[in-house]
């Protein structure tokens, strides 16, 4: 063997141990920095305050030439005064929008004229107050992807809870009063904005999800709102109702949290902190759920190229 040959031989044989340093390193790193991340890696009992999971909300949409994306300040309020990082979601396509709910925490869908009942197979009520159709298209592919991810947690406010309905295969009554006649509560607030809105007491159905947060005494809770659910959707169940009998919250029934209120608890934050700090607990374990599977998925990666350096 020559000289040159030796030398060739030597310089592979470091080549090789360099790499295979280097990717331990980069290994021991990964698994440090992802220990770091979820909740207790470091000899926590609870979620770590500090690890703060990224809720996506949807936008509302105003017709005009462009359409313009908006969304109200008590939303974003909400997610950010329970501990949650708040982003905004605006329309996008479905591969775009699949991609986005696999890497968020949680998602909150927000309040909104009506969803064209063509979506459950009726034709519009007269007093239907239409919703632009790049929301409502959209709407129905993000609360799709969120039943068919199946763990990430959702909170659906307002027309937000009807949506979770439709696209799980359920209706809506389009008029509260007209379908409700002996009704004495008071759903809608017209001039909400002008003069405050309306409330009501709504009572948790036993057993639910929804009984444990807001207690079975009843909770007084901002209502504007003149729809609600009719046929509940595949896999949800009722989880309150108002003494007209009026459906004001459904959830999962086989899901940690995916949970629709026909109220408004963003507009009276201290009457509903419990239902958003209930949510945003649910995206710290899923957010802590995730960094558990990317820390596995990294080792395993690593194992395999090691493997192949052998």
């Amino acid at each position: 063997m020559n000289q040159d040959t030796k030398l060739e031989r030597l310089l592979e044989v470091q080549v090789r141990r360099s790499r295979i340093i280097f990717r331990y390193t980069s290994m021991a790193l990964a698994v440090c920095a992802a220990l770091l991340a979820v909740p207790g890696a470091r000899g926590e009992t609870d979620v770590a305050q500090n690890d703060k999971p990224i809720i996506g909300i949807n936008m509302d949409v105003q017709a005009g030439s462009p359409e313009t994306f908006r969304i109200l300040p008590d939303y974003v309020n909400a997610i950010t005064k329970s501990g949650g990082i708040p982003i905004v979601i605006p329309p996008m396509p479905e591969k775009e929008c699949a991609e986005l709910v696999s890497r968020l925490d949680g998602v909150m869908m927000i309040g909104g004229n009506d969803y064209p009942p063509a979506l459950y197979k009726q034709e519009a009520h007269k007093t239907s107050v239409p919703m632009v159709e790049t929301r409502s298209n959209f709407d129905m592919l993000l609360v799709k992807e969120v039943l068919k991810d199946g763990k990430i947690p959702f909170l659906g406010i307002c027309a937000g809870c009807q949506a979770l309905n439709i696209g799980s295969g359920g209706s809506l009554v389009q008029d509260i009063p007209s379908h409700f006649k002996d009704s004495k509560v008071q759903h809608a607030s017209p001039r909400g904005w002008q003069e405050g809105f309306n409330k009501h007491v709504v009572k948790a159905e036993e057993g639910t999800k929804i009984s444990k947060i807001i207690g079975q005494d009843g909770l007084k809770v901002v209502t504007s709102h003149h729809q609600c659910v009719d046929k509940v959707g595949e896999g949800l169940r009722v989880a309150a109702r108002t003494d007209d009998g009026v459906i004001e919250s459904v959830e999962a029934k086989d899901k940690d949290f995916v949970v629709g209120v026909q109220w408004h608890p963003e507009r009276d934050f201290e009457t509903n902190q419990k239902l958003f700090k209930e949510f945003i607990q649910q995206g710290q374990r899923r957010k802590a759920a995730r960094s558990a599977e990317q820390v596995s998925q990294s080792t395993k990666d690593d194992s395999t190229s090691r493997a192949k350096l052998q």
